[in-house]
């Protein structure tokens, strides 16, 4: 999974009032999904042979914890609970006003890989400090589409 981080991060011609749309917008890659206030970029990578999903929060999530986190895969009869890798981690400022970065990858299992290949997902929820984040899918709008 590659993110362009200046299209992360934003441009400085963006809109200072931060809305999910306009992070859609900024952000080149495929949205994994969305919340009230956030928008979550993710997907699994392999480093020798250690399997990992990695997230990337793009929003009003502005935290600093040493404590962990836990993301939660739910679907319909299934639920996969995973630990982060590294129990501190910090967001970063964006260069627009209100927005913030925050890169968490937690641990997987190759046998919890194939389960969550056959399964359809209806929300990723991820627990950190008095947060709980709630992504359901993300509807992407087509911008060519929406050019016409």
């Amino acid at each position: 999974m590659a993110f362009s981080l200046s299209k992360i991060f934003g441009s400085k011609t963006s809109e200072t009032k931060d809305s999910i749309e306009a992070i859609i917008k900024d952000v080149e890659n495929q949205p994994y999904g969305v919340s009230k206030n956030n928008v979550l970029y993710a997907g699994l990578n392999e480093l020798g042979g250690y399997f990992f999903f990695q997230t990337v929060i793009v929003g009003q999530l502005h935290i600093k914890c040493k404590s962990g986190a836990t993301l939660t895969f739910v679907g319909d009869n299934f639920e996969l609970k995973l630990d982060s890798d590294m129990p501190e981690f910090e967001s970063e400022n964006s260069s627009i006003k209100g927005r913030s970065i925050t890169k968490i990858d937690f641990q997987v299992e190759e046998n919890d890989i194939k389960t969550l290949e056959n399964t359809t997902l209806n929300a990723v929820e991820i627990k950190l400090k008095k947060h709980h984040l709630v992504f359901e899918k993300a509807v992407v709008i087509n911008q060519e589409e929406e050019e016409e």
